[in-house]
């Protein structure tokens, strides 16, 4: 496996564990504002959307049978996608103690910009196969 790969994947199971310890916190503490919008996208953005990036990366270059488009864009991808969310939890975090919302749109946008790059790269790597030549009945 590529270390981009194994990066998002370790990422993702990181997510994963901090998404279940704050869920398991919330069962006995109530769905407690921010923790109940960090937990959602620790889920979905941290161990979901971070598990289909690693495989993606993983998978989609062999199944086309092309080399990943760009290493650099998923490094930085990587990083967008990691730094957005934990800007998003500290938003809301900042929210739940009266703060104006802009940490938490600019970490959107952040992380809105990763998941594109993730898609330019998808995009240019799997581009369909040439259709094979037509071939001439032997002459007889």
């Amino acid at each position: 496996m590529s270390k981009i790969t194994i990066w998002f994947l370790k990422c993702a199971m990181l997510y994963f564990v901090a998404a279940i310890l704050i869920g398991i916190y919330m069962s006995k503490a109530g769905g407690v504002y921010p923790l109940r919008p960090i937990h959602t996208h620790f889920n979905l953005l941290g161990w979901m959307s971070m598990m289909i990036y690693g495989v993606g990366y993983h998978i989609l270059p062999r199944f086309s049978g092309a080399p990943l488009w760009s290493e650099k864009l998923s490094l930085i991808h990587l990083w967008l996608a990691n730094i957005g969310l934990l800007g998003m939890a500290l938003g809301w975090i900042l929210i739940g103690q009266g703060v104006t919302n802009n940490v938490l749109h600019a970490f959107s946008i952040i992380e809105a910009i990763s998941v594109i790059l993730f898609v330019v790269n998808m995009f240019k790597t799997i581009k369909p196969a040439p259709a094979p030549a037509k071939r001439t009945p032997p002459k007889k």
